[in-house]
């Protein structure tokens, strides 16, 4: 919400820079994402074009080639520009990107431009200067490279996104979370929600998940956490503590701990927290609760501990949250 330039335009205005050897599931990540977030009156929120240096042609690593609409000026008119990942080209093996690129990049986030990559497209932003001092994440198995081309960015290959002024995020799916992050950012849970379901995809990974989670794929039911999880959903109005969730799973807490851990990424208090702070952004949003029945609402007790945790986590307290996406109830 800090410099929100897509609160005051719609629709907002995304470039795709697209560089040779460019992943094809990066590529359309974007223009699937964001294409379907709109109002309530069905206006687009959002315009995604892709480009190229030169508007030239180029190669993806899916066996076809990238013919774009624009050249680099797109990127000088767009709100947000998005480089995809990567599977090979000067970025990836020498730490250096066309002259034209990095100057394109440059002078869009001097006027204020939002800077964002998916997986290894955080090369083409390091090698351009842009994440010099500032925490970034790109795909686990790049990590090493990454630190040997860029040894001054501070590099966390752990999570899936992260937001430090430029936007860096993990391979894959975690160019859905980014995006939707985004969306979350600049018109709310509510918005952002019909766009996951849209695009039958979580509503809500939290950027700081872990990448590699050891069973991506549910367990049965009879042996995993997933109807755990949903019993805890229902519940996150009273205070569900870890021997509770254990039980419900029917395991040991040491076992349910570890089970899911493997599944989700993430401990089960800190998945919790996660659930709870979602709730309560969407309650923020589309009810006229207080922000102490929100509290009880969402187990989190009182309002300072809401208070706490919601700022810790979105970065603003929730009356100003409020503020800002209230209308979109």
């Amino acid at each position: 919400m800090r410099n929100n330039r897509a609160m005051a335009v719609v629709p907002h205005r995304i470039a795709v820079l697209a560089v040779d050897q460019v992943v094809g599931l990066d590529l359309g990540t974007p223009s699937q994402v964001f294409g379907t977030a709109r109002t309530e009156d069905g206006t687009s929120l959002y315009r995604v074009d892709a480009c190229t240096a030169g508007g030239l042609p180029v190669r993806s690593t899916a066996g076809f080639q990238v013919l774009p609409d624009h050249g680099l000026e797109l990127v000088e008119a767009a709100d947000t520009v998005v480089v995809p990942g990567i599977h090979n080209g000067s970025p990836l093996v020498d730490g250096t990107v066309d002259p034209a690129v990095a100057a394109a990049l440059r002078a869009a986030h001097e006027r204020g431009a939002r800077i964002m990559s998916i997986c290894t497209g955080a090369f083409v932003l390091a090698a351009a200067g842009l994440l010099d001092g500032r925490r970034a994440t790109t795909h686990w198995a790049y990590a090493d490279l990454f630190r040997r081309l860029h040894p001054h960015v501070e590099l966390d290959p752990d999570v899936l996104f992260i937001d430090d002024g430029v936007l860096t995020s993990a391979g894959v799916a975690a160019g859905l979370d980014l995006c939707l992050h985004v969306i979350r950012t600049d018109h709310g849970s509510a918005v952002a929600n019909w766009s996951a379901r849209r695009c039958v995809v979580p509503p809500w990974r939290d950027g700081g998940q872990a990448q590699y989670i050891e069973h991506p794929v549910p367990r049965a039911a009879a042996t995993g956490t997933a109807a755990t999880r949903e019993w805890a959903r229902q519940r996150l109005h009273e205070s569900v503590a870890l021997r509770d969730l254990a039980a419900h799973a029917r395991m040991s807490v040491r076992t349910f701990t570890r089970r899911f851990r493997s599944e989700t990424g993430l401990s089960p208090a800190q998945w919790l927290l996660q659930q709870r702070t979602d709730h309560a952004r969407l309650l923020l949003e589309t009810t006229d609760l207080t922000v102490d029945q929100i509290a009880r609402h969402t187990g989190f007790g009182t309002t300072a501990t809401l208070r706490h945790h919601f700022h810790h986590r979105v970065g603003v307290s929730p009356t100003t949250y409020r503020r800002t996406f209230h209308h979109t109830r």
